[in-house]
C-alpha cells in the first residue's frame, strides 16, 4: 500500500513538474522581447553611422585635393593610393612571358576578318574574345580593347559596330567576354529552356556576378582583380601581334559595368595609352542635375556599397582611392571622360579637378577631351540616349578626339552584324583539348589555409577589420519584471558606437553567476520562438541566458538577407571601410559580455557559455539546387552561419568562457566553393578568411573550452552527414586537449541534453 501510494506520489509529482516546466515554455514563447520604444530610430543606428562615416571621409578627401597645390603633391597622393587600389584588388600571378593564344575560327568583316581567339589568363583558365584584324596589318596598328557592359557578352551589336569601324581604319580591336559573361558565364542559364519556370535569361551573367566576387572574396582575391588580369593579358595579345604600335594602346569601357574595369585597368597598367570609361570618376546616370552650387563640398566622392562588387571597390573609403582618383592617375596619359546620360560640366567637382591635373599640372590638356548623351536614366529614348554599351550617339562626339591622338578620320557607322552564334569562341576540339575551369574550382586551388593557430592573433583581427575591440560600456535597464518561473530583464548596452538591445532571463530565487549568451540572425525573438525548451531547461538549473541583438539581428536587422537586400548593402559599404559584420558584431559581443561582467547588486556573471545558433531550415539534398536569380523564381533557403561563427570567434577573443555550443553553422568556409550557387549571405563572407584559417582551425583555438557542434551545414545549406563532419574537424579532433572536449553530431540534441552539457561545463 505505502509503495502505492509512493508510485501516485511521484507520479503527480513528476506530472506537476512537467506541466510546470511546460508552462514556462509557453511563457517564454509568448514573450514580448521589444526593447527600442516604438519608432524608435535606435533600431538604424547603424546606418545612421555609416552615412556618418561617409560625410567623414568625403570630408577628408576634400581636403586632401585641397592640400595638392603642385604636381608633386597630386603625385604623392596618386602612388599612394593607387598602390592601396593595387593590394585591394588581390594576389596577381607573375606575368607570363608569353600568353597562349588559340585561334578557333576566323570569320571575314568588313574590312577586316574577325578572329575568334581563346587567350589563357591563368593556367588553364582561358578568356574568350573576338579579334578584330583590318584587312592591311603591314602599317603600324594601334591597339584598342573594348569592354562590354553588363547586358550584354562580346557579341552584342554595339561591340561589333565598333569591332569593324575600327579595324577597317586599320586598329587592332580586342573584344573579349569578361569574366562571367557569354562564354565564360559561371551559371547554366543559357536560354529560356535552361530553367523550368519563366526567368529573365539575359541578366544571369550580371548577377551571377554576385558569387563569383564572394567565392572570389573568400580566398583573398576579387572580381574587379581577376577582370583587371584578364585585361592586361589581353594587351599581351595586342603585343604579341606583329606591327602593333604600342604607343596607341586605348580601352574603352561601356555604360552599365564597363567603366568600372576600364578605369582600373587604365590605372594599374601604363602600357594603357588612353581610356574612356563611362559612368565612372564623377556624378553617376542617377545623379540629380543640375548639381548644386556647392558641389564641390556635398559631391559624394566616396560612392557606396552594394552587390555590385566593381562599383564600390572593397576598402576604397578606406584608403582613399576614390573613383575620381582612379581616372584621374591617369593623367597626362589620354581620357575621355564618358557620360551616358546628361551631364553638368560647368559644377563637376570631379571635372574641374581632371582640368587642374592634366592642363595645370601637366600641360596636357589636349589629352583630356569628353563625351556625352542626353535625358536621364528614369527618361524614354530619344529623348534620354539608352545604350547597350557604347552607342552610336556616345562614339560620335569621341571620334574628333580620336582624330587629334590616333590620325583616325571619322568614320562611317557600320552596316554589317554577325548572329552571336557566328561569333563563338568555344568548339567542341577546343574544349576536349584545353578544359578550361570553373572559378569555384579555381578559388579552391588559390586556398593556403595556414593550421598554425598563432597565426589567428596575428592575421585574423586584420581581416574582421578589428584593430581594436574594446569599448567602454555603459548599460541602460529598460525594464525588469518576474514572470512566471523567471525575472526578465530588457536592457540596452551602449559602446562608444554599439547600441545592442538585449533581455536576459534569470531564475527566481538563486543568483546565478553563470550566464548562456545566445548568438543568432533571428536574436533574442528567435530563440524564444525556436528554444524555449531548451532556455527552460538551463533557467531550471540555475543558469541564466542572456539574448543580445547584435548588429543586423532581431531588433537591428534589415529587411531580406538576399543579394539585393539593405543587409548585404550595408555588409558591402563596410567593406569599402575596411570592416566586417561579423567584426562588428563581435565587438558589440565584447561590450556585452563587459556589460555582464559589470558589478551589480543583483547579479555579475563571473562565468560565460557561448550558444550560436541557427533557426533556417537546411535545403533538402534531394531538391533542385539550380536556380537562376529571378524575381518570379523562389531560391532554396540559405544558410545563416551568424551565431556559430560569432560563438568560435567569441572563444577566441574573450576570457574564461567554459563552453561553446554551435547548432545548424557552416560546417566549413571551404564548403561555400564548391558550388557556382551560394546559398549564404553576404556578410558570412570575411574576405580573405581562406587563406588564413577554416572553420576547423578555429574550433581548435577554442580546446581551452568545451565545444560541441551539431546539424552543420554547408555552402548550399544542405545537412552534413557524420562522416563529413568528423573529417571536416579531423585536424582540431586530434588535437589536446579538444579531443577530450568536443563533440561532433550530425543530428541535434534534444534540449535536455543540451542544457545538461552546458551545466556539467560550467560545473567542471
Amino acid at each position: 500500500m505505502r509503495t502505492m501510494i509512493a508510485s501516485v506520489l511521484l507520479f503527480m509529482i513528476a506530472t506537476w513538474v512537467t506541466a510546470q516546466d511546460k508552462g514556462v515554455v509557453a511563457e517564454l514563447q509568448q514573450l514580448d522581447t521589444t526593447v527600442f520604444k516604438k519608432d524608435s530610430s535606435e533600431s538604424k543606428l547603424r546606418f545612421e553611422s555609416l552615412k556618418k562615416l561617409r560625410e567623414t571621409v568625403n570630408k577628408r578627401d576634400v581636403d586632401a585635393w585641397r592640400a595638392v597645390k603642385t604636381k608633386a603633391d597630386w603625385e604623392t597622393l596618386r602612388d599612394e593610393r593607387i598602390a592601396k587600389l593595387r593590394a585591394s584588388m588581390g594576389n596577381f600571378p607573375d606575368a607570363p612571358k608569353e600568353v597562349k593564344v588559340v585561334t578557333t575560327k576566323k570569320i571575314p568583316g568588313d574590312g577586316c576578318t574577325i578572329e575568334c581567339i581563346l587567350y589563357e589568363s591563368r593556367p588553364n583558365f582561358f578568356v574568350t574574345a573576338n579579334l578584330y584584324v583590318p584587312d592591311n596589318t603591314s602599317k603600324p596598328m594601334p591597339g584598342f580593347i573594348v569592354i562590354h557592359s553588363h547586358h550584354n557578352p562580346k557579341t552584342q551589336g554595339e561591340l561589333q559596330d565598333m569591332g569593324m569601324i575600327w579595324a577597317r581604319q586599320g586598329c587592332l580591336v580586342l573584344i573579349p567576354d569578361m569574366l562571367g559573361h557569354g562564354e565564360r558565364r559561371q551559371h547554366p542559364f543559357v536560354d529560356a529552356k535552361s530553367y523550368p519556370e519563366k526567368f529573365a535569361v539575359s541578366r544571369q551573367d550580371y548577377h551571377f556576378r554576385y558569387n563569383v566576387n564572394l567565392q572570389l572574396s573568400l580566398v583573398g582575391e576579387s572580381l574587379m582583380g581577376f577582370m583587371v588580369w584578364d585585361l592586361m593579358r589581353g594587351v599581351d595579345v595586342l603585343y604579341q601581334r606583329p606591327n602593333i604600335d604600342k604607343s596607341k594602346i586605348m580601352v574603352f569601357g561601356s555604360v552599365a559595368g564597363g567603366g568600372d574595369p576600364c578605369a582600373v585597368f587604365a590605372a594599374l597598367d601604363k602600357r594603357v595609352t588612353a581610356a574612356a570609361p563611362f559612368n565612372f570618376g564623377g556624378p553617376q546616370p542617377e545623379t540629380k542635375l543640375p548639381l548644386p552650387e556647392d558641389a564641390d563640398l556635398a559631391f559624394n566622392y566616396m560612392g557606396g556599397g552594394g552587390w555590385e562588387s566593381t562599383r564600390g571597390l572593397k576598402l576604397g573609403a578606406r584608403d582613399g582611392f576614390h573613383a575620381w582618383v582612379i581616372v584621374g592617375s591617369l593623367a597626362p596619359r589620354g581620357l575621355i571622360y564618358s557620360h551616358e546620360f546628361a551631364w553638368d560640366d560647368k559644377r563637376d567637382p570631379v571635372w574641374t579637378r581632371f582640368n587642374k591635373i592634366w592642363g595645370d599640372f601637366y600641360g596636357a590638356a589636349d589629352k583630356l577631351g569628353s563625351a556625352k548623351g542626353s535625358g536621364s536614366v528614369k527618361g524614354t529614348p530619344s529623348e534620354s540616349t539608352h545604350c547597350n554599351n557604347i552607342g552610336a550617339i556616345h562614339r560620335k562626339p569621341m571620334y574628333p578626339t580620336l582624330n587629334r591622338w590616333f590620325g583616325l578620320p571619322i568614320p562611317e557607322e557600320n552596316k554589317k552584324r554577325f548572329d552571336s552564334s557566328e561569333l563563338r569562341c568555344w568548339t567542341d576540339d577546343a574544349k576536349k583539348a584545353l578544359k578550361s575551369r570553373m572559378v569555384h574550382d579555381l578559388a579552391h586551388d588559390i586556398i593556403k589555409t595556414s593550421k598554425d593557430v598563432a597565426v589567428l592573433d596575428q592575421r585574423l583581427p586584420e581581416a574582421l577589420g578589428l584593430p581594436n575591440v574594446g569599448e567602454k560600456v555603459n548599460v541602460e535597464v529598460v525594464e525588469k519584471r518576474k514572470e512566471n518561473g523567471f525575472q526578465l530583464d530588457k536592457l540596452i548596452v551602449r559602446g562608444d558606437v554599439s547600441v545592442v538591445p538585449m533581455v536576459i532571463l534569470r531564475p527566481i530565487g538563486v543568483k546565478a553567476s553563470q550566464v548562456v549568451i545566445g548568438l543568432a540572425q533571428e536574436g533574442k525573438a528567435g530563440f524564444l520562438k525556436h528554444r524555449a525548451e531548451t532556455i527552460a531547461e538551463l533557467l531550471k538549473k540555475g543558469v541564466a541566458v542572456c539574448l543580445p541583438d547584435l548588429c543586423g539581428t532581431g531588433e537591428t536587422a534589415s529587411d531580406g538577407r538576399g543579394r539585393t537586400s539593405g543587409a548585404t548593402s550595408y555588409s558591402a559599404t563596410l567593406l569599402l571601410h575596411g570592416q566586417t559584420v561579423p567584426g562588428v558584431q563581435l565587438k558589440e559581443l565584447i561590450a556585452v559580455i563587459d556589460a555582464l561582467r559589470l558589478p551589480r547588486m543583483d547579479y555579475a556573471y563571473k562565468e560565460i557559455a557561448l550558444w550560436g545558433d541557427s533557426f533556417t531550415e537546411p535545403n533538402d539534398p534531394k531538391m533542385n539546387l539550380v536556380a537562376p536569380y529571378d524575381n518570379n523564381v523562389k531560391l532554396p533557403r540559405q544558410s545563416e552561419p551568424m551565431g556559430g561563427l560569432l560563438a568560435l570567434l567569441g572563444g577566441i577573443y574573450v576570457e574564461n568562457v567554459k563552453a561553446i555550443y554551435v547548432r545548424g553553422g557552416l560546417v566549413s568556409f571551404t564548403s561555400m566553393l564548391d558550388s557556382p550557387f551560394c546559398y549564404f549571405p553576404h556578410d558570412a563572407v570575411i574576405p580573405g578568411v581562406l587563406r588564413i584559417t577554416d572553420l576547423d582551425t578555429l574550433a581548435a583555438a577554442n580546446a581551452k573550452s568545451g565545444l560541441r557542434m551539431e546539424a552543420l551545414v554547408d555552402g548550399l545549406n544542405r545537412r552534413v552527414d557524420q562522416k563529413t563532419l568528423v573529417n571536416a574537424y579531423k585536424g582540431a579532433m586530434f588535437t589536446r586537449p579538444a579531443h577530450d572536449l568536443m563533440v561532433l553530431r550530425a543530428e541535434a540534441s534534444t534540449p535536455g541534453e543540451v542544457a545538461a552539457w552546458l551545466v556539467a561545463k560550467f560545473k567542471k
